[in-house]
């Protein structure tokens, strides 16, 4: 029974360490989903901290109008009875310009940076009429006396300083409106900066009104606009290099270079899915937001989850040369040589991530490949006492490590480049694996 045993394991060696070397491979995968998870900890961190510097100084802003609401009565039944109820009707501006000065600052919480700015915003626009006709609501429902701005901004913990809008019904007339937080809350504009319209709207509604105002305030990340203008015109600038344009519409006209960024919109109410003016509904007028984020360039932590996602390729294809070595030159390695050899292929991620918060990715990646290079280098001219293994070994490790990198880099042609790359190394193991004697191994 020794010797069939013997016999079988003689003559199917090479298939059963082929076959052991494949579950190695895969059960060296577990320590990559744990690396994979410590990612993903330390992006939850930073995005903790992200979210501490904005609470202290202020979040994502959002900026919506000035945009005019006047109430009204209307009849509503109540069983056979029927009662009166205030209900809103809002009414948009025809042409709205803002021009965003924007000044980036960089925070830190602990070894986590975040973007933070201060803007000035200067806001200009006019209504060439209310179209009050438009709505269908008699003349004498209308509630001139209750009628409101109102002026949304997505975290009033950034304004720096109080809000003027200047009304003028007339070249010349100007009335200022100090715009201020809870003074009129509706379905609409639940915590929005309002105050109450002077009494001459009245008798002004059916002609032009002009307006203007100087917003300073301060946010976190992303800032963006509504299109609340038929016509809305929107230029920011800043002096960082490094903007992403977001939103529901892309700048028609942008200039981005090292020493910072200018971008144009132009946005017309065909463009949006809300009207001019409505009454009674309300409607979700985030969802015709554009704007910009100030971002930092590099996300060490995705590049890293996308290193960490070729950890397979990099186990097996470092595996077969340790395997077509040990068959083809008849130097043996142990099982636990191979593991070993994984473990270090692993602990590669650990360092990326772990060096990648403190001098970047690209610095990382060098510096974890090179301590991991020269480590398997050493551990096999240890065990295979030989020069040109070692050497071999190190070259395969470092075209392994530097093709990764350059699938990392070259993102829009990973697809392309990782097919060329398999197949590559597919042809090359193909090519070596002719000199086993399958038949008498």
């Amino acid at each position: 029974m020794e010797n069939v045993i013997i016999t079988l394991w003689n003559r199917n060696k090479i298939v059963l360490k082929s076959f052991w070397i494949g579950i190695l491979t895969l059960l060296l995968l577990i320590p990559t989903l744990f690396i994979q998870n410590l990612v993903e900890e330390r992006q939850r961190r930073q995005q903790e901290a992200v979210t501490e510097v904005s609470s202290r100084w202020a979040g994502t802003q959002t900026v919506t109008g000035p945009v005019i609401g006047i109430p009204y009565m209307a009849a509503a039944a109540e069983g056979s009875s029927t009662s009166l109820v205030k209900h809103w009707a809002y009414f948009l501006p025809a042409t709205l310009d803002m021009t965003a000065h924007i000044i980036p600052e960089k925070r830190y919480r602990g070894i986590y940076q975040v973007i933070v700015y201060t803007t000035e915003l200067q806001v200009r626009g006019s209504y060439d009429s209310l179209h009050l006709a438009e709505l269908n609501i008699p003349a004498g429902q209308w509630l001139w006396n209750e009628a409101a701005v109102f002026f949304d901004l997505g975290d009033l913990q950034g304004l720096k300083e109080q809000v003027t809008l200047h009304l003028s019904p007339k070249p010349g007339a100007s009335t200022d409106l100090d715009l201020v937080p809870g003074k009129f809350s509706t379905d609409q504009f639940k915590s929005a900066l309002s105050a109450p319209l002077p009494g001459w709207l009245s008798q002004a509604a059916e002609g032009p009104l002009t307006f203007s105002a100087t917003v300073r305030f301060k946010g976190t990340g992303n800032l963006s606009f509504i299109p609340t203008g038929r016509e809305t015109k929107i230029e920011a600038s800043s002096s960082w290099p490094d903007p992403s344009f977001t939103g529901a519409n892309l700048p028609d006209l942008r200039t981005v270079k090292d020493s910072g960024f200018v971008a144009d919109w132009r946005v017309l109410a065909l463009n949006r899915t809300f009207p001019q003016q409505w009454k009674t509904d309300t409607y979700d007028l985030a969802r015709g937001a554009f704007g910009v984020s100030l971002i930092v360039p590099v996300d060490t932590y995705q590049q890293t989850t996308r290193s960490v996602k070729y950890a397979i390729l990099i186990i097996l294809l470092t595996f077969t040369a340790f395997f077509l070595i040990e068959w083809i030159y008849q130097r043996p390695i142990h099982s636990l040589q191979y593991i070993l050899v994984g473990f270090a292929l692993c602990i590669f991620y650990t360092l990326l991530l772990s060096f990648s918060e403190y001098i970047g990715f690209n610095g990382a990646y060098g510096v974890a490949a090179i301590a991991t290079i020269g480590l398997i280098t050493w551990y096999v001219a240890s065990i295979l006492r030989s020069a040109g293994m070692s050497a071999f070994i190190s070259v395969l490790l470092t075209v392994q490590y530097g093709f990764v990198f350059t699938l990392i880099q070259l993102q829009d042609y990973a697809l392309l480049m990782g097919s060329v790359g398999l197949f590559v190394s597919l042809a090359a193991v193909m090519y070596f694996s002719r000199k086993i004697k399958w038949h008498t191994a």
